[in-house]
């Protein structure tokens, strides 16, 4: 999207394919899993940004299924309930950007797939919005076990990174301000519990702030439960092993009402498919490897962005969008490159041919040369680090911002305003009523 947004679509034909036709503005996915957002409020049509180009630009909701890049073609599929009498074709490129993101990397765990919530996507935020109520609901059944009780009303989220976290404190504030309110019977047997297999959450963030999400966490009634590395999941517990202080290990079987997976990403099968295509991929394991073009290694015409590619940046939104504005310019650039050479090429014809205007052709020659040389001194991409933002729970938040030479940490009630206002400026549309079809 960051690349559609600055793209000149008057420079090309623009072809837009993707499963679903919207944009999801994933940052704040958690506060929809406990209704805090509205997810149409994080969602803009596609078709409603594409409208806004200089030229038209065709979209096709269809999942891309084979890239040919010997033959030039991407293979798509439509993956829609309904279909029509046309449901597989081909579509030619001659400029490819692969952006499909990665999926979620269950790492060979037996039951991850089968009994896990993932957090991908609107439908799972909705999932585990109805599996969150479910689990309450049948804890408040007449005459319910007590045991069965609390494993029901225990939530677990694998994954101490931001969008865990993130969820772990929407999950508790929203049993502290509404189901408290509700059934206020079974509310003090809720519990948090978050996994993460590394020594400490947030990994990316500074150790004050660390310390200080920690300790939020303790004084919300989230467990935290780091070098803890699942093992098995059932549908009704997870089995883990636990690297003690002392290096020695044991095993311990959690009991679980909802299980949230967020931790990890996979490749997709459509960018394992293109890496077999090309022999220069053979060695990379987590994506397509570019250059500092983003040109895919070992292939032609084709650029890759986001978590898809590996370019050695961590697979953050904020990476993603820098790359697609990065690619934007170079294809603007491309394109007023080739305008530029073409009316050199013309002028430079006609010199000889116009003797009373030589002095005007080779000033206007000489000028446009000037404008090609700075036009073709495309620096290689560069990303910016712009900080880091998580949402901790009880209006909450932390931050590590890159601040002139040096980042700034802080945490607290104004971070999580702070925290607010930045995610909903980033959000495409402020209507947040606006109707979006999905």
């Amino acid at each position: 999207m960051s690349l559609l947004k600055k793209l000149d679509t008057a420079n090309y034909n623009v072809i837009v394919i993707s499963p679903r036709n919207y944009f999801l503005f994933t940052p704040l996915l958690p506060s929809c899993t406990t209704g805090n957002i509205e997810h149409r409020s994080i969602m803009e049509p596609v078709r409603q940004i594409l409208r806004h180009k200089r030229a038209a630009v065709k979209f096709y909701e269809a999942e891309a299924t084979k890239i040919d890049y010997e033959r030039k073609v991407i293979k798509i599929s439509d993956n829609s309930d309904i279909k029509g009498t046309i449901n597989e074709t081909e579509v030619p490129y001659d400029f490819l950007v692969i952006g499909v993101g990665a999926e979620n990397a269950t790492f060979g765990i037996p039951g991850v797939r089968e009994h896990s919530c993932f957090l991908k996507e609107i439908k799972d935020a909705q999932a585990i919005r109805t599996k969150i109520m479910d689990c309450v609901e049948t804890a408040a059944f007449k005459d319910q076990d007590s045991a069965e009780i609390d494993r029901l009303l225990h939530m677990v989220v694998v994954g101490g990174g931001p969008t865990g976290v993130e969820f772990a404190g929407e999950l508790r504030d929203f049993f502290d301000e509404d189901i408290k309110k509700l059934i206020p019977e079974i509310s003090p047997r809720f519990k948090v519990t978050l996994i993460e297999a590394l020594p400490t959450v947030l990994p990316m963030f500074s150790k004050q702030l660390i310390d200080y999400t920690e300790s939020t966490f303790k004084e919300e009634h989230i467990e935290i439960k780091t070098k803890t590395m699942v093992k098995k999941v059932t549908d009704k517990t997870v089995e883990a092993q636990v690297t003690n202080p002392d290096g020695s290990k044991s095993t311990i079987t959690i009991p679980y009402g909802l299980l949230v997976w967020a931790t990890g990403n996979a490749v997709r099968p459509l960018i394992k498919d293109l890496m077999s295509q090309i022999p220069a991929q053979k060695d990379s394991r987590r994506g397509l490897a570019v250059n500092e073009y983003l040109v895919v290694q070992g292939a032609r015409d084709i650029w890759a962005v986001g978590d898809c590619a590996v370019a050695g940046y961590a697979p953050t939104a904020q990476v993603a969008a820098q790359e697609g504005n990065f690619l934007a310019r170079l294809f603007n650039n491309m394109a007023k490159t080739e305008q530029l050479e073409s009316r050199i090429t013309e002028l430079s014809s006609n010199l000889n041919l116009k003797p009373g205007n030589v002095t005007e052709i080779t000033a206007e020659i000489e000028s446009l040369e000037k404008q090609l040389r700075r036009i073709k001194d495309v620096k290689p991409f560069n990303y910016s680090h712009q900080g880091s933002l998580a949402y901790i729970g009880s209006e909450k938040a932390v931050a590590d911002i890159a601040w002139l030479n040096g980042n700034v940490a802080s945490g607290g009630k104004l971070t999580y305003l702070f925290w607010r206002s930045a995610y909903l400026s980033m959000c495409f549309s402020s209507k947040s009523n606006r109707p979006c079809v999905v």
